[in-house]
């Protein structure tokens, strides 16, 4: 297998003029929309634990089961309004358009965080502001990825994609100094203590809701909606390229040769006959697994949990203090966001989808065996006491290492997969159904995790739990060889002739079976138009 890093596939054949700033600008606006999951993922964990929210809304109060119960229902209140965020932005997003659908999730993202910061101790109070908010964070995930898809050319789609996979990490990063700063400059008996960190999710949603009115609609939606002219001339504009270029024509006849092959298929159905489309079809199943599996095996390799409650797992394996336990998890922020982003810009499209989920998986899984092992050693109780020998010490601060390695596989494999799944494999008429279930489950694990996580901290205890994590990396390895394709450089019309093939075929071998054929139509119509130019001037000779 060769790993050398070569030019993205594909960009040999896109015109200088395509990669340029309204297509940059479009994509950015879209892409940090990311943020929004990172923040309320670093805001949440550094929130409940500081002493201020805890006196606050009592989570001190009763017994260890009910405190962990407590503690789940609020830092999770977020995932379960995305779960409904992310199936509702399937409606919106067909119908009202990828920008008007970002409108709605900014504002009630922005309601929704309005009412947490005026709760003043009231639970269910939180509870709903949270779940509002998530609402608009789950449709995020749904329709950031997917505009970025529609509008990237296909040699850059991967690093265009995960700019909103990187935002993850700057949304938590900021997330993660918001919390320490309060915890350092702010008292532990006023509530601006974790209110302050809060007002980070309205200035994101107030900022984005501005930014939505200075970026066009995707041409694919204008197809959808039978406006030919309007989708030709806005795929024009974004690629800085006349309507009569072989490139943006080779582009318009694949989107509307499969939307027409899409309709013909479909013709006469009710109007569950999308959802029976992708149940019933076998290529259509294919992607579906695809989708679902990233999701399930993704969410419970840990990842999400150790962000979440960064400040508890740095206490498990050593650190002291609740002001060094948020500055451990700022520096963890910083490094996932610098390594997600250096794979979006230097990995993804170079090496592969394959390749970097291979490499990432494989980093993750070596460091949760590690601190698994080194928590069942020493066990919980000598580091609680902090009565550790000077080897004992050294296996602590590896295990903290072993903790930033594992952020570092996760945005080089998982977290780029989870968002780049979507934008790759489905058809046009499919995607914003197919994207949204995807989603859903995405944010059904993720509730589901966070819920989980406090309870299994105390049967499994901690060593049990990386143990745990660490057996999904291992079975998540197994898949990857299997199942998923290599999407690289590739159309998102060209996919059909992928997953048509026979379901074992597909992973392994579906490359080298359904190659590309777009690039050929490219090149057809710059024969044709150059052989039409030479034509125009031996005339005029």
């Amino acid at each position: 297998m060769k790993f050398g890093i070569d030019r993205p596939e594909g960009l040999h054949d896109t015109p200088r003029e395509v990669l340029n700033w309204k297509l940059f600008w479009s994509t950015a606006v879209f892409g940090l929309l990311g943020a929004s999951r990172g923040l309320d993922e670093g805001l949440v964990g550094g929130m409940v634990s500081l002493q201020s929210f805890k006196d606050e809304f009592h989570l001190n109060a009763g017994s260890a089961t009910h405190q962990a119960s407590v503690l789940s229902n609020i830092t999770s209140m977020v995932q379960l309004g995305s779960i409904v965020g992310a199936f509702l932005a399937f409606f919106l997003c067909d119908r009202l358009g990828r920008i008007r659908t970002l409108q709605t999730l900014c504002l009630l993202w922005l309601v929704g965080f309005i009412i947490v910061v005026v709760s003043h101790g009231n639970v269910p109070q939180i509870l709903a502001g949270r779940f509002i908010a998530g609402l608009g964070i789950g449709m995020t995930t749904v329709v950031g990825p997917m505009y970025i898809a529609e509008v990237a050319p296909r040699s850059v789609r991967g690093m265009l994609t995960n700019i909103f996979a990187g935002s993850v990490y700057l949304g938590a990063t900021i997330a993660f100094f918001s919390n320490w700063r309060a915890s350092v400059n702010l008292s532990n008996n006023s509530r601006w203590q974790w209110v302050a960190p809060q007002f980070a999710h309205i200035g994101f949603a107030a900022f984005f809701l501005v930014l939505s009115f200075t970026i066009p609609e995707t041409p694919r939606y204008y197809t959808i909606q039978g406006k030919h002219e309007m989708a030709e001339k806005a795929l024009g504009n974004l690629r800085n390229l006349d309507t009569s270029h072989p490139y943006i024509q080779a582009e318009i006849i694949g989107i509307r040769n499969q939307l027409e092959r899409e309709q013909e298929a479909s013709r006469g159905v009710s109007r569950w006959g999308k959802l029976r489309e992708l149940l019933l079809i076998p290529a259509n199943r294919y992607r579906l697994m695809l989708g679902v599996m990233s999701q399930v095996l993704g969410q419970w390799s840990g990842a999400n949990s150790i962000t979440i409650y960064a400040t508890q797992f740095f206490g498990v394996v050593g650190k002291s203090g609740e002001s060094e336990k948020l500055f451990a998890s700022c520096i963890l922020g910083i490094v996932k966001m610098v390594s997600a982003y250096l794979c979006a810009f230097f990995l993804i499209d170079f090496i592969g989808r394959r390749r970097s989920l291979y490499m990432g998986i494989s980093l993750q899984t070596i460091s949760l065996m590690y601190i698994a092992i080194y928590l069942g050693v020493v066990g919980s109780e000598t580091l609680a006491s902090g009565k550790m020998t000077p080897s004992q010490h050294q296996g602590a601060v590896g295990s903290i290492a072993m903790i930033y390695l594992s952020g570092v596989g996760w945005t080089m494999g998982w977290n780029s997969f989870q968002y780049l799944v979507n934008a790759d494999i489905w058809p046009l008429r499919l995607r914003a159904l197919g994207s949204s279930l995807v989603m859903c489950l995405h944010f059904l694990n993720q509730f589901g995790n966070t819920k989980a996580v406090p309870d299994m901290l105390l049967a499994l205890q901690s060593y049990g739990f990386f143990a745990f994590s660490a057996a999904v990396s291992l079975i998540s390895l197994i898949w990857v060889w299997f199942f998923v394709p290599e999407l690289a450089g590739r159309s998102l019309e060209s996919t059909d002739s992928l997953f048509s093939l026979p379901w074992y075929q597909v992973g392994r071998q579906g490359h080298k079976l359904a190659p590309d054929t777009d690039t050929l139509q490219i090149h057809e119509h710059e024969k044709d138009a150059s052989a039409i130019e030479a034509q125009h001037m031996e005339h005029a000779r």
